[in-house]
């Protein structure tokens, strides 16, 4: 949610951080802004210039940037939670002097208390924001020294955030600090840059630094400098980013989501193949010795949203391969509902992002309990990759859509490998068995490629529902797992109301929602529970359903059964949502470019969830 850059520099700031905006849309945002400062000139005046809606409206206003000069700035993409979207909410925000200048990722809880004491002080607001106090604060307590003055506020600030700042007293300067909020910081021959996210400035940079809380950053066109909260100048290493700029961009898809929907068969096997060594499952990253993982009495899988589907996924397999038992917590009400946590039970938290709030606080919380954290992240250096102990990174490379892909099925990848490694370690599977199940992960990339050269079939059955209002999803262990991921899909990205339904619940209340040509979605690709499925079929069919039934090849049955039959590659029941879910992902991709809506930017969504 939001989305900084910021550039000191030799080059002209405004085409770079209008650029930099454009590659953080994918977080969400409402309006947008940019201020630029000139570092040679003897005015240091700060230029403000900020509009609601897209980018492109500011890209108009300043002609791409070309009509604002100065060698430093700062931007933002503003989502909206103090105050509707408007230009004047939103950032930068500034002093009435201009004296400072700042954007904002995050929340500051006690905003309205600083703003009451701010105004006894004679401070004059114009926006309903929580960020305007924090310039007003940053001028109150300026006594010459920015450093000091930004250590002041950051302890007198409660909340989470990630700031950019500029004074106008130092021109050719910008200070960068975050707490609980994402922030990177660039480090490039033509300057330095900030920003919320590496995609942002992997155009002009690889190496960069991914700062601490509480850590301060100051940026000139020479050189980066990191102080801790005692003005003490520290030292932040550096990593390099391995993964190529064009891995940003469309390549020739006309959404990034379908050419990440296509990057699914290369994520799947970036993810595997590092974590085997000799035909055998290897986490490098994993801290737990055999002994500690024979110990463990339960999991507690925490995540959010997909990921949360992706636990989900991942409580069958775990359960049945590493016979642990298994819970799985939606982020948001596991950290407030005191969980009791049994003393050698591990929390596993899924992020795609390693930012997103609840599940940070999670980690925190499982910490505090004395439980081990394993984390299953896809951003090298993200915040709770660095908060646990134990790290499973996903390999699925930049994921810029809104709506989850390739990273879902990197996440269920990790979590197969986890449950493979577990189960070995407690010996409930022999050597055969891991290597039957390690030779049939090696397959799924090979299994997606069939079922995406197959996309008419979903292509048509979206030309023919685009415009349904309901759309129902049903199914059994681990189909009814993937089918929380479809329903959730169809939700984000084409606005139909959709909901998934274990197929046994049917008859405990959703079969009354079922009407002529509601479409149904079943998925019936458990061998074991095929039958089972089959009668939830008939059961929605005699109420006047359209039922869209998926199950393997072979199951040709299917065709008499449903109203319209989808087939998909078989592979061990235990791994079948790796494929059940490339059908669903695009029956919503094509239903929401039939709706002719935003499918990247859906309404009202961000890609990383910074915030509660």
């Amino acid at each position: 949610m939001c989305g900084i850059v910021g550039y000191a520099g030799m080059e002209q700031a405004a085409p770079i951080l209008l650029d930099g905006l454009s590659k953080l849309e994918y977080r969400g945002y409402d309006s947008a802004g940019i201020a630029v400062a000139d570092s040679e000139s003897e005015d240091s005046t700060i230029k403000v210039f900020k509009s609601k809606g897209r980018l492109k409206v500011l890209e108009q206003m300043t002609d791409f940037g070309k009509t604002v000069s100065g060698q430093v700035g700062i931007g933002h993409t503003r989502w909206a939670t103090h105050g509707e979207p408007s230009t004047v909410n939103a950032h930068p925000h500034f002093t009435k002097s201009g004296s400072v200048v700042v954007v904002h990722n995050g929340i500051i809880e006690n905003y309205k208390y600083l703003r009451d004491k701010l105004i006894s002080n004679g401070y004059e607001f114009v926006s309903e924001t929580d960020t305007e106090v924090v310039a007003n604060a940053l001028d109150y307590y300026y006594d010459g020294d920015p450093l000091d003055t930004v250590i002041k506020v950051m302890y007198r600030i409660e909340g989470s955030y990630a700031f950019g700042i500029m004074f106008k007293q130092h021109p050719g300067e910008i200070y960068a600090v975050r707490k609980d909020s994402p922030l990177v910081v660039g480090r490039a021959s033509d300057g330095n840059y900030i920003a919320s996210d590496v995609p942002a400035i992997l155009k002009h940079t690889r190496n960069v630094c991914f700062i601490d809380n509480m850590t301060v950053a100051k940026l000139t066109k020479d050189d980066i400098e990191f102080y801790n909260v005692d003005k003490e100048k520290i030292e932040v290493a550096a990593s390099y980013i391995d993964w190529d700029y064009e891995a940003a961009e469309k390549g020739g898809y006309e959404h990034f989501m379908l050419k990440e929907i296509n990057e699914q068969p290369k994520a799947i096997l970036d993810t595997l193949l590092p974590h085997l060594e000799d035909g055998r499952v290897n986490i490098p990253e994993l801290k737990l010795s055999d002994e500690e993982i024979a110990k463990i009495t339960r999991i507690y899988i925490v995540a959010c949203g997909s990921a949360y589907h992706a636990g989900m996924v991942g409580k069958y397999v775990i359960e049945e391969m590493a016979k642990i038992p298994v819970e799985v917590e939606i982020a948001s009400e596991f950290r407030y509902r005191r969980p009791m946590l049994e003393p050698d039970g591990l929390v596993v938290v899924i992020s795609q992002s390693g930012e997103t709030a609840d599940t940070k606080e999670a980690v925190k919380l499982a910490k505090e309990s004395g439980n081990k954290v394993l984390a299953v992240v896809n951003v090298v250096g993200s915040s709770i990759a660095r908060e646990a102990e134990n790290v499973f990174y996903t390999s699925a490379g930049p994921e810029i859509s809104v709506a989850t892909t390739k990273a879902y099925s990197a996440q269920l990848i990790a979590l197969y490998l986890i449950a493979i490694k577990f189960a070995c370690a407690r010996r409930s599977i022999d050597d055969a068995l891991a290597d039957k199940y390690v030779k049939e992960l090696k397959k799924l990339p090979d299994k997606v490629k069939v079922i995406l050269a197959d996309k008419e079939r979903m292509q048509w059955l979206a030309s023919k529902f685009y415009s349904a209002k309901d759309v129902f999803f049903i199914g059994r262990g681990v189909d009814f797992a993937a089918s929380l991921e479809g329903s959730l899909k169809l939700k984000e990205i084409s606005y139909i109301h959709s909901e998934a339904y274990a197929a046994g619940e049917l008859k405990h209340g959703p079969i009354a929602l079922i009407e002529k040509n509601t479409l149904v979605i079943a998925l019936a690709a458990q061998p074991s529970l095929y039958d089972k499925t089959v009668s939830n079929i008939v059961e929605v069919k005699a109420r006047g359903a359209y039922v869209c039934g998926l199950s393997t090849y072979g199951q040709y049955s299917m065709e008499s059964i449903s109203d319209y039959a989808v087939y998909i590659p078989k592979t061990l029941p235990l791994f079948m949502a790796s494929l059940s879910v490339i059908p669903l992902q695009l029956l919503s991709y094509y239903v929401s470019v039939a709706r002719g809506l935003d499918v990247d930017k859906p309404r009202n969504l961000a890609k990383s969830v910074t915030v509660e």
